[in-house]
């Protein structure tokens, strides 16, 4: 997701597009405290969080401007 993407959508969308990754942070944050699931993927951790950033700035922007 890139900010160029962002600044091209609405608030409404913006805000969907921010729960979607905060429910997705927290459902990675789970799979450490289950054994059974052990995620290999450790990148995902990183890349949603910026993503969230990216997201919380655009928001931020917009609310700014007017």
């Amino acid at each position: 997701m890139k900010a160029i993407e962002l600044r091209q959508k609405t608030v409404v969308e913006l805000e969907s597009d921010l729960l979607t990754l905060l429910r997705q942070q927290f459902g990675l944050r789970m799979t450490r405290f289950s054994a059974a699931s052990e995620t290999k993927q450790t990148h995902l951790k990183k890349r949603v969080r910026r993503d969230i950033a990216r997201v919380k700035t655009v928001l931020s922007e917009l609310s700014k401007k007017g």
